[in-house]
């Protein structure tokens, strides 16, 4: 019976915190920058490079490497980790937009001192490294399809294909791709929260220290995450992002418990 109650004082506790934690969100100025930045990035990098696109007058070579897929912006079916632009300038520069989100909003949480509140009159820190979980979990969703609607948008306005044979892909593909790499946010979230928790009102530095860690894991997006993805590679992600929420969330909330929090 004790287990039971304890469960359902869990959900109950989770539940208000949750609320607190959506309502405070959309009330931030800075979930709707990112938002739009996300919305608007990949359209100024299709349209912008495509402008830079072309043969050169004089010597007749052709310019370095530019987007001629609008799915170039979303990853390669190859896998591998390429050092041109279609490489870097695509939708894997999300991960570090939301990290950068991460850290910025839970700091807030301790440079306001919201926390100290929270904890001291009703929740526990279990309760607020779930909810931050989730909540911001559901940020980089937004973030990950605002940007495959801008990559769209972009790639009309800049006239690139859309044939997703010619990159290798499928309709199918796509969705198991965008799947993949929305879980695998869920890594980052977990990173960036930990580091976050570590910093407090230090957000530069819970930021610097996330990039460096999110660099470390960089080269494996493409790899995990490939515009020709499937079932199997979707079930990785969603182990490794659940792994590492369940991880690391256990990690912060170790170290909130045994910090001050101010």
């Amino acid at each position: 019976m004790s287990a039971k109650f304890d469960a359902k004082d869990f959900g109950k506790r989770l539940k208000t915190m949750l609320k607190v934690d959506f309502r405070r969100m959309f009330l931030t100025p800075t979930v709707y920058i990112m938002l739009g930045v996300s919305l608007a990035l990949p359209i100024l990098i299709l349209v912008m490079t495509g402008f830079m696109g072309g043969t050169d007058p004089e010597t007749g070579e052709q310019s370095a490497a530019m987007f001629t897929n609008v799915w170039q912006a979303i990853g390669s079916a190859g896998g591998g980790m390429s050092m041109d632009l279609t490489g870097m300038c695509n939708i894997n520069l999300l991960y570090f937009l939301v990290a950068i989100f991460v850290c910025v909003f839970v700091g807030e949480d301790f440079r306001s001192g919201y926390a100290k509140n929270i904890f001291t009159v009703r929740s526990k820190k279990l309760d607020y490294i779930t909810s931050k979980t989730v909540v911001l979990f559901t940020a980089a969703v937004g973030m990950f399809l605002l940007f495959f609607v801008g990559a769209m948008i972009g790639g009309s306005v800049a006239g690139l294909s859309f044939d997703l044979a010619a990159v290798g892909a499928s309709a199918g593909g796509i969705v198991a791709c965008m799947l993949s790499k929305i879980f695998f946010a869920l890594v980052f979230v977990s990173i960036a929260l930990t580091l976050a928790c570590v910093g407090r009102q230090k957000v530069w530095l819970s930021v610097l220290c996330t990039l460096g860690a999110g660099m470390l894991l960089f080269t494996m997006i493409p790899m995990m995450t490939p515009l020709n993805a499937g079932v199997l590679n979707v079930i990785l992600c969603v182990a490794g992002g659940a792994l590492f929420a369940v991880g690391l969330g256990a990690i912060s909330n170790v170290i909130l418990n045994k910090t001050s929090l101010v």
